[in-house]
């Protein structure tokens, strides 16, 4: 079985999720502060969706990662690098819960996960699909060196692309 390599950062590991993640998932994406990822979602939604980020190891070779601040082993949200059937493009996406935003968590683990999709997997690219109302990401994506591409395909039309490449990344 493929499971997620675990990446330390100054403040943050990322690494593979286990069942006791699925509990504060689902407090947090069952609010309106799942709002820009199709929420607020089920806790049989979100099942499925996390049951799909994990089996993506072993199908793909990546999939997502459960973001912990490594000084406490508090689970803080997720980072991942996934292409469901949905998606043109395999996609960096994060989601930090809300107590945890505003300390550049969701910048650091998404630069992790990046770097580890380009230096480690080979990647030449990834998208962000961000919802146009969420100016967060879009300043994220932003910071992270990606620059918007209007001509990428899309999952939903109202998003927009985010291209992250090597040799743009900051």
């Amino acid at each position: 079985m493929t499971i997620a390599p675990t990446i330390s950062t100054a403040r943050l590991t990322l690494r593979h999720h286990v069942l006791e993640d699925f509990e504060p998932l689902a407090a947090h994406f069952a609010t309106d502060w799942a709002q820009y990822m199709g929420g607020p979602i089920s806790a049989d939604e979100l099942w499925r969706w996390i049951g799909a980020e994990i089996t993506s190891w072993q199908w793909l070779g990546y999939g997502s990662w459960a973001v912990d601040l490594t000084e406490t082993g508090t689970l803080i949200g997720q980072v991942g690098i996934n292409k469901p059937p949905r998606f043109a493009e395999t996609e960096i996406g994060w989601c930090i819960f809300p107590e945890a935003q505003g300390k550049g968590y969701a910048a650091e683990a998404a630069r992790a996960a990046r770097d580890w999709a380009f230096d480690t997997k080979g990647m030449r690219t990834l998208v962000s699909y961000i919802d146009a109302t969420n100016t967060a990401s879009m300043c994220l994506a932003e910071r992270l060196g990606a620059t918007r591409d209007d001509r990428a395909a899309r999952p939903d039309p109202a998003d927009l692309v985010y291209r992250h490449t090597p040799e743009g990344r900051v």
